[in-house]
């Protein structure tokens, strides 16, 4: 047992709770900064606004429904989903190991908030003029991060592979 609790064991769960704590330091922030003001647009800038939306859908408001057992089944797919990313770590060593708990961090923020409050808080919206990207949150940004270094390793190991 003492084995499991490795310095490598260690910094796993510290990297996982650091990303989950930012995600949820930063929607708390937000949420109170909402109720204080009683608006949902909270700073307005030339490329940036912080404007709270709750999403019931998936990553960007993707598949956003009012049915209720939709979302249920929608956050069970992404608990299943959170289950396989561990097992992935597990079996992992390296970058690839880093980039699967970046993304399991994340994950754990966004489902924390599918199940206590039935919706994810968004808040970063960049946009250039007119046209707005996604609005996002913190947990979304590390899981894009440690999904593009998991497809830049697959890329690469591949590419390695063919060559050998």
């Amino acid at each position: 047992m003492l084995k499991f609790f490795n310095k490598n064991f260690i910094i796993n769960i510290i990297i996982v709770t650091s990303i989950f704590f930012l995600d949820r330091i930063s929607k708390i922030y937000v949420i109170s900064q909402f109720e204080k003001n009683f608006s949902p647009e909270l700073f307005t800038s030339k490329f940036l606004n912080i404007t709270l939306i709750w999403n019931e859908g998936i990553a960007f408001g993707l598949l956003s429904f009012d049915k209720s057992y939709f979302y249920n089944f929608l956050t069970m797919i992404i608990m299943i989903i959170i289950i396989v990313i561990f097992f992935m770590i597990l079996k992992s060593s390296g970058f690839k190991k880093y980039s699967l708990l970046i993304i399991l961090g994340g994950a754990l923020g966004n489902v924390y908030d599918r199940i206590f409050f039935k919706a994810v808080p968004d808040f970063i919206d960049f946009h250039v003029e007119e046209f707005h990207w996604f609005i996002f949150n913190v947990s979304d940004i590390f899981i894009t991060i440690g999904v593009i270094f998991v497809i830049l390793i697959e890329i690469i190991e591949t590419k390695k592979n063919e060559k050998n």
